[in-house]
Order: C-alpha cells, then sequence, then structure tokens
C-alpha cells in the first residue's frame, strides 16, 4: 500500500509544546462568492492534487477515518477539498441568490419554461448514464449570483431519516466508534435549504460572478476530463473525442461527477451569455456590444463594479426584469477574477486545431451534443477571422479578450510596470499588492490558456504543445513588469510584503503589513517564476516566506497573525491567499537536494498546513459541514452535531434559526 511521503515525519513535525486554544469571534457571517469562491478554489488545488503530488495514493484515503494516513492528508485529501465542491452546490443548486437557470439565456432560446429546462437535464444526464433517479429533488440551478447574502436557511431542513448504515469511525480526537448513520432528506431534496432572500444585495459584481464561474470550471474539468464505462461507471481514459458514441462508453470520469459537470458548464455558459449581452458598459450605457476586434482606444467597454437588478419572476422562480450601474468603475480585482476563470474555461472549451494536444474526452463535450460545437472560423489558424458566437469556446475567446486588453489599457500604469486598482475615466493610482500578486496568477493561466499548455490542476506543467500567441508574449511581459515592480518597491526592510503603494513621479508604499498580502505575493511570484524561469522570482518568494516565519508565526496559535499575541481579522482572501502560497511553497520552494533549511523542511511546511487549517478553518471560518464526503454523519437517534469531533457542526446546528449553509464567515477575529 502507498503511503505519502510526508507520512513518517508529520507527526513528529507538529512542533511539540502546548498550542493555546485560539480565541475565535464571527464578526460577519455573510456569504460573499467573490471570496469565498476564490478561497475555495485554491482549497481545490490544495487538496487532492496537492496530497497526491506529495505521494499520497488517493485510493486509502477514507473520510470516516480521521487524520489518516497523516493529518495532513485528510486535511488536504478530504477536507479541503471536499468543503470546496460542496460550498460550490450549495450556492448554485441550493440557495437561491440568484436569476433561476430557467429564465436564463440558454433555457430561453429552448422556450423558456421549466419543462425545457427539465428537458435539457435529461439530455445531459443521458450523455453521462445517469439515471435521472440519482438527480436531487428541487434542485435550483443559478444563471448569476447576486453580490451577497446570509447563508443561514429560511426554513426548518427536511431531518427526516433514510436508510441507516452501520460504520466504523475515527474521529478527529482519535476515539474509534461503530455508529449506525442516516441520512437526513435535505441530502436528496434541496427544497428545505433556501437561504434567506431578505439579505440579498440583488445586484451583479463581476468578482463574485467570476469567482464561482472559476468554481464551476475547476471542478468542470476535473469532472469532465475522462470518460467512464457506462455499465460498470469505471473511469478510463478518453482514447478518442468520440469514444462517447460507441455504445459502451460515457462522459464524464463517473455518472455523478459527470452530471455535475454538465450542470455546471451549462450554468457557466449562461453567465457568459449574459455578460457579453448585457452587462458590457462604454461609461454611458449597459449592455454595449463588442467583439474581438475589440480596441480601447477606439473607446473603452468594461465590466462595471455593480450593477442593481430588479428582480422579477417568471415561472415561479427568479429572474431579470432590468438592470442598472450602481458603480461604474472597472476595479483590478472584477478583472483579474474574471479573467482566471475565462482563462480556464477557454483552455476546457478549447477546440483550435492547432492545439493537438487537447483532451478528447473534452472535445467529445463541445462536438455539438451536448453543448455545440465553435464554428470553424474560430478555431481555425487565422485569429484575425474571429466572430461573436454563443457556444462555450467563442464566448470565452471574445470575453477574455475584452477583459485582457482591459487589464493592459485600463489598469497597466506603463510607466511603473505595475496594475493599479481602478478606473474611471481615467486610471487610479493605487497598486493594491493581494491584487497585483493575484493579476500575476490569472494572467499566467491566461497565456498558458492562449498558448495551449496544461490548466487547471497541471497548470506547472510542460506541454509539447505551445503555440507561443502574441497574446501569450504580452501577458509574459506584463507579469514580468509586475513581478519586478513587486520585488523592487512592495517588500520593506523586514521583508515583508507592504499592503500597497501609491505611485505618480514616485512610488509611496504602505507601512502596514497585512498577513493575506505576504502570502498572496508569494502565490504570484512563484507563477512568475513557473511562467517565466527567473530564479530571482523563486528567490524573492523565499525571502518572504522566511520573513512571515520570523515575524508572524505566533506560538501560542500555532499558526500565523498580522501582529503575534493580537487579533487578526481573517476573510476568505486571507484563507485564499495562505491555501495558495502555502501550497506553492510547498511543491516549488522546499528544500532541493543538498539544502538544509528548517523552514523549509517539507514535514515543516505540511504540519504548518495542519495547523492553520486546524486552527482557522475548522477552528473559526468554515461555517458548517456538510452530510457524506467531509467524514460528518447523522447517527440514528442521537443530537450530535459533530460526529466527526472536529470542529465544525452539520447545517442544522450551525446558527441561524434553523441552521447555516456549509460556506465560509466573511469576517472571523482570531487571537
Amino acid at each position: 500500500m502507498k503511503k505519502s511521503l510526508v507520512s513518517l515525519a508529520i507527526m513528529a513535525s507538529l512542533l511539540s509544546g502546548a498550542v493555546t486554544a485560539a480565541q475565535t469571534n464571527i464578526v460577519d457571517k455573510t456569504h460573499y462568492p467573490a471570496s469565498n469562491f476564490l478561497a475555495y478554489t485554491e482549497f481545490e488545488l490544495s487538496g487532492e492534487p496537492l496530497a497526491e503530488a506529495l505521494g499520497l495514493d488517493l485510493d486509502i484515503l477514507d473520510a470516516t477515518t480521521a487524520n489518516t494516513p497523516t493529518a495532513f492528508d485528510f486535511a488536504a485529501g478530504i477536507e479541503s477539498y471536499e468543503y470546496s465542491e460542496e460550498a460550490m452546490y450549495a450556492l448554485n443548486y441550493q440557495s437561491t441568490m440568484g436569476p433561476h437557470l430557467a429564465n436564463g439565456p440558454l433555457n430561453k432560446k429552448r422556450g423558456g419554461s421549466i419543462e425545457q429546462l427539465s428537458k435539457r437535464i435529461n439530455i445531459m444526464a443521458g450523455a453521462v448514464g445517469l439515471s435521472q433517479s440519482e438527480i436531487p429533488s428541487n434542485v435550483y440551478p443559478l444563471s448569476m449570483p447576486y453580490t451577497s447574502g446570509n447563508p443561514e436557511f429560511v426554513a426548518k431542513p427536511d431531518t427526516t431519516a433514510g436508510d441507516a448504515e452501520t460504520f466504523d469511525i475515527t474521529t478527529a480526537k482519535g476515539e474509534d466508534k461503530t455508529i449506525i448513520s442516516v441520512t437526513p432528506a435535505y441530502v436528496h431534496d434541496y427544497k428545505s435549504l433556501a437561504w434567506d432572500d431578505k439579505s440579498f444585495d440583488k445586484s451583479f459584481n463581476p468578482a463574485a460572478i467570476g469567482a464561482i464561474f472559476l468554481k464551476e470550471v475547476m471542478w468542470s474539468q476535473d469532472f469532465l476530463g475522462g470518460m467512464h464505462v457506462t455499465e460498470t461507471d469505471e473511469e478510463v481514459e478518453a482514447e478518442s473525442a468520440t469514444m462517447d458514441q460507441d455504445g459502451v462508453h460515457s462522459l464524464g470520469v463517473s455518472a455523478a461527477d459527470g452530471f455535475n459537470g454538465m450542470m455546471l458548464t451549462e450554468m457557466s455558459i449562461d453567465k457568459l451569455i449574459i455578460m457579453q449581452n448585457q452587462l458590457g458598459f462604454n461609461g454611458k450605457q449597459l449592455g454595449t456590444a463588442f467583439g474581438l476586434d475589440y480596441s480601447p482606444k477606439n473607446g473603452a467597454v468594461w465590466f462595471p463594479h455593480k450593477v442593481q437588478v430588479n428582480e422579477g419572476n417568471i415561472n415561479g422562480v427568479n429572474s431579470i426584469k432590468s438592470l442598472k450601474v450602481t458603480d461604474a468603475r472597472s476595479t483590478l480585482r472584477d478583472t483579474w477574477q474574471m479573467l482566471w476563470p475565462l482563462a480556464e474555461f477557454y483552455a476546457f472549451t478549447d477546440q483550435r486545431i492547432a492545439n493537438t494536444g487537447q483532451n478528447p474526452a473534452m472535445l467529445a463535450v463541445f462536438d455539438g451534443a451536448p453543448f455545440a460545437a465553435a464554428p470553424k472560423v474560430n478555431t481555425d489558424n487565422n485569429p484575425d477571422n474571429d466572430i461573436v458566437s454563443d457556444d462555450a469556446f467563442s464566448l470565452a475567446n471574445n470575453i477574455s479578450n475584452l477583459v485582457f486588453k482591459n487589464l493592459s489599457a485600463l489598469h497597466f500604469n506603463k510607466t511603473h510596470g505595475s496594475f493599479v486598482n481602478d478606473y474611471q475615466v481615467k486610471q487610479g493610482s493605487y497598486v493594491n499588492s493581494y491584487d497585483a500578486a493575484y493579476t500575476i496568477v490569472a494572467l499566467s493561466i491566461y497565456q498558458r490558456a492562449k498558448d495551449a499548455l496544461p490548466v487547471g490542476y497541471a497548470a506547472a506543467e510542460t506541454s509539447a504543445v505551445n503555440l507561443k500567441t502574441t497574446a501569450g508574449k504580452q501577458a509574459l511581459s506584463m507579469i514580468k513588469a509586475q513581478a519586478d515592480f513587486m520585488v523592487k518597491h512592495l517588500i520593506n526592510d523586514k521583508g515583508l510584503v507592504v499592503d500597497g503603494a501609491n505611485i505618480g513621479k514616485d512610488v509611496k508604499a504602505d507601512n502596514s503589513t497585512s498577513l493575506e498580502n505576504q502570502f498572496a505575493a508569494i502565490r504570484g511570484l512563484v507563477a512568475a517564476f513557473l511562467a517565466t524561469k527567473d530564479d530571482s522570482y523563486k528567490a524573492a518568494a523565499r525571502s518572504i516566506y522566511l520573513a512571515v516565519e520570523k515575524h508572524m508565526f505566533d506560538k501560542n496559535l500555532n499558526t500565523w497573525a498580522t501582529i503575534p499575541g493580537k487579533a487578526t481579522v481573517h476573510t476568505p482572501y486571507t484563507e485564499a491567499a495562505i491555501s495558495g502560497g502555502l501550497r506553492e511553497t510547498i511543491l516549488h520552494l522546499q528544500n532541493e537536494e543538498g539544502e538544509h533549511n528548517p523552514a523549509f523542511e517539507l514535514a515543516t511546511l505540511t504540519a504548518r498546513y495542519v495547523s492553520w487549517f486546524s486552527t482557522v478553518i475548522n477552528g473559526a471560518m468554515q461555517l458548517a459541514e456538510p452530510i457524506g464526503d467531509t467524514g460528518e454523519l447523522v447517527i440514528k437517534n442521537s443530537n450530535n452535531a459533530d460526529t466527526d469531533q472536529d470542529g465544525v457542526k452539520q447545517i442544522i446546528a450551525a446558527g441561524g434559526k434553523y441552521g447555516t449553509a456549509p460556506v465560509m464567515a466573511n469576517t472571523v477575529s482570531i487571537k
């Protein structure tokens, strides 16, 4: 049985000595998709892919056996990974926090009725070989998410018990138990899991749209990246793009996962059609058209920071009645949070004939059934003849072109070589370190997608195909400029990253050094290193991590704080950066042969991951735990709401009148 390479040292490296229990306070429970799903994307990448990269055989993971084979393997391969997936379903399938897919542009083309959407869902289920009886009841799929809302349930979840099953479990506290578990009705019927409609900020925000879109496409690539034998549900590698037509195989790595991939892709396409047709803004008019010939020099078109939704009701569910711009700015955060998922979706749906390395399983998804193929003019070797269309690849092509050009024209200060926060009429002058760093990340994925290099879980891997496109070269140039600016201007005398800087004739750096900016900078600089192969960025990232260990590690908490001994405000953006930055440190900055720096020993780094996750995520940020894949079970005739003893309660006991969805709080104070 293959075990993790860190398994022999992980427990010893948790650092001896008693740890003071953290004092936590949930300051704001509001759910913001923009921050939550950036964090949950980093959690996904820091989940199974990270554990597997360190040598774990994923088949030996068991959600009911906590901290096995090691605490790290379980935190990454089970908790981080599964929290990421289940939160997506909570928003996209259950919350009701946005317009319903039945009233979206794709279904309107079919006639616009609930019945038409049901037929479409059945077609997608058939494509993956899933029985309709296995689709959860009362799914409420969203076209678009609203900006925010309270994730507490508006009604009592249906806890009617289903079939009983006996489990031998090991809890997070090391207790071995035999339990009789039952499945509550709400696991398979989502009718009682809606959130409080009165709490919703019924507006569209590009970062919120981009973050859940990123979550969708990351999981879609995973779910639809292979095929399976229809009869046995056994996953197989796709040998051709027509293998699903042989009567033996179906799309998706399994029937259940494939179906979710179908639903998520449908929802992603709906978002992009709305963005392309309704959310372009030229400073005066919403719904401004744009195409592949778009040039900001001829008049900028962007996605405004906030668009109020006048909500309607068609088919008995939410619809868009009208839209109004209430914050006209183009912000850097909105821009990079859209570019990253657009680049992932571009790669996922890529049908260019030049991309000879495309996964056949993905080509099979977009060959006309179940999703439309791109027009040949958009997949030939001449980008100058590309046209606007509403198939998946054409949408990604057109919208990513706009967002990338805006990143360069509206947000990139060419004099200083850095991205600035705001644009409205003219370019702003403030550089936010977090956004600058994550812009590097987004650009690195965009460059890889345009050049037909692997993205998703394989975003650090090489390929025999490299198209070396003009856009890819431009992206690399901006990555290098921003990384150089960061190293030169955004690191103080202690080696810590400042929160930002004002740029004019001179660069005036902030004095403050927030925790999230340290790990965001590491995340960005490693991305720059991988993209450019410039070792100086790797060295800078290592130096920042050492400064964080020296100045920000709180021994009482056994994890980091902005100022050790004092309360640190954590948001999902903080957790995104820590998850992403620590993962990149583990994968790319750890000691190499002949190096013996204690901070970069693999066992020490994975121990830092475990202590951060248990203290901050399970101890504070994760509001509730779903039933099933994370190890939480409902014990028959018991009121125990934390059966796995990891500190995260089941949704029905997670606060609020009726309970809370399994998402992250917006703000938590930890000391």
